[in-house]
């Protein structure tokens, strides 16, 4: 389908790469966004944009910055803050919602307070030893997930049933990223729910053939199976996407993210985490979920672009 903006030919920069381990996702992601503009008739240009070389922002001509970047840099807060400040229209949350939604335990605090549900969990400090841990996980659960608190794509997660194996492994992830939490194992079913402008997206179900959910069943694996309409009661999948909106909304994200949930045995949807900058590349979920709802890539990237125009008050016409 071609689409043709029109009384306004906007330029959209597209901000991909960035540092960490994400970065090859990013610009994956990048130029998928990139392309689908192109195809939505939006002039656009690609960046591989890092802290060292932030030309690109230096683009007068520029109308859009349109960030796809993951982790440290891009999804934190940093890069958006670097936005704002130079007072430049960008796609997505800005500073303050990324920097809480990138990381795991402020993110917990916002939704707890709202009455929102998750998963109980210990924060490591300095100075813990093994014992500590040891005595403090033997109250929690007994299954636990280790997770740094500020690193996405399920970088340096382990789930264990070991209390010993996740005191160690715990202390592990706080020496290699300087933080790190231990929540209790929720068994039950990973879904998901993408947000585009404040709406829920039909929920996906995924079902990996590996133990774990991990990078490589993400991003490399054609094995991960992405269901639909897996979820029979119709006032459970309302909740979970009410649920989903109510993350976005609390956290003051804008635009665009996807929210994780563990569905219990007996029907309780569980947060796990919110991503203010979602994946495009060809196993992600967002756009998965909106073809889903018949928004092919064209269209959801520039929906996402006209909001961003829109909350100016400058009106686009679209003909498709």
């Amino acid at each position: 389908m071609n689409y043709e903006l029109r009384n306004k030919n906007l330029k959209i920069a597209v901000l991909a790469g960035g540092i960490g381990s994400e970065r090859a996702i990013s610009l994956l992601s990048g130029q998928t966004v990139y392309q689908a503009l192109q195809e939505a008739g939006v002039a656009a240009v690609l960046a591989d944009i890092t802290p060292e070389d932030m030309s690109i922002l230096d683009d007068g001509s520029i109308d859009v910055f349109f960030p796809i970047l993951h982790g440290q840099f891009g999804e934190d807060g940093q890069l958006q803050q670097i936005l704002e400040e130079r007072r430049l229209r960008f796609t997505g949350s800005g500073s303050e919602s990324s920097r809480k939604a990138f990381d795991k335990l402020l993110s917990k605090q916002v939704f707890f307070q709202a009455g929102l549900p998750v998963a109980k969990h210990i924060i490591v400090h300095s100075g813990d030893t093994v014992l500590d841990l040891k005595r403090l996980l033997q109250k929690l659960a007994s299954k636990f997930v280790v997770k740094p608190l500020r690193q996405g794509s399920s970088v340096g997660i382990t789930i264990t049933d070991s209390v010993e194996t996740a005191a160690v492994k715990a202390l592990d992830c706080f020496r290699q990223y300087g933080d790190c939490m231990v929540e209790e194992f929720i068994a039950g079913r990973e879904i998901t729910v993408g947000i585009l402008n404040g709406t829920a997206l039909p929920l996906i179900e995924i079902r990996s053939k590996a133990a774990f959910y991990d990078y490589q069943a993400k991003y490399e694996s054609d094995d991960t199976e992405y269901l639909f309409d897996t979820v029979g009661d119709a006032a459970l999948v309302n909740r979970t996407q009410q649920l989903a909106v109510a993350c976005f909304n609390e956290l003051g994200c804008r635009h665009l993210s996807r929210v994780d949930f563990i569905l219990t045995d007996d029907g309780r949807p569980v947060i796990l985490e919110i991503n203010t900058l979602p994946g495009f590349t060809s196993h992600s979920l967002l756009p998965m979920a909106a073809a889903r709802a018949g928004i092919a890539k064209p269209q959801l990237c520039r929906q996402i672009v006209e909001a961003v125009w829109n909350e100016d008050h400058a009106s686009i016409t679209v003909k498709e």
